[in-house]
């Protein structure tokens, strides 16, 4: 199903979709990190740990929450755009479960900053070190599905 009306507006979405998306990444290759250097204060550690509960909560709530929505919302205007996606391909059915996977991947590091502003330690540092890679991963499953559809 599209949309013909859409169609004029194809190249503004498409560039506020790369845009969100842009800022979206940046925060899902920052958070974690941040989790690591949190990882590695012992709880009850007062101002280095409140510092970090700060810029944890600024980065998921003022960056990441708004870029997901906006990204999820420009995706879905484009799939809806004639032209944009052709139904009877299988590339976006991937891609899909990419953004699915990186969404899921999302929530999950926002709640384990719940557990870091409760000065719980749930993973070592080693642990988000791993999943520091995740998006990367998953970014270039999206972006060779997108660029390249090689089925």
């Amino acid at each position: 199903m599209t949309i013909d009306a859409l169609a004029p507006f194809y190249l503004w979405v498409k560039s506020f979709h790369l845009m969100a998306v842009m800022a979206w990444m940046a925060g899902l290759f920052y958070l974690p990190r941040l989790y690591v250097y949190h990882a590695q204060i012992p709880p009850g550690a007062g101002g280095e740990h409140d510092r970090f509960v700060v810029m944890e909560r600024r980065l998921l709530r003022a960056i990441m929450n708004p870029s997901l929505i906006a990204t999820w919302g420009a995706g879905l205007v484009l799939a809806l755009t004639p032209g944009v996606v052709s139904w009877t391909d299988g590339w976006w059915h991937l891609k899909l479960a990419s953004v699915l996977a990186m969404t899921w991947f999302h929530m999950y590091l926002a709640k384990h900053r719940k557990a870091f502003a409760r000065d719980e330690r749930l993973h070592a540092q080693r642990h988000w070190r791993i999943m520091n890679e995740v998006p990367t991963l998953l970014m270039i499953v999206i972006v060779i599905m997108v660029v390249v559809k090689p089925f």
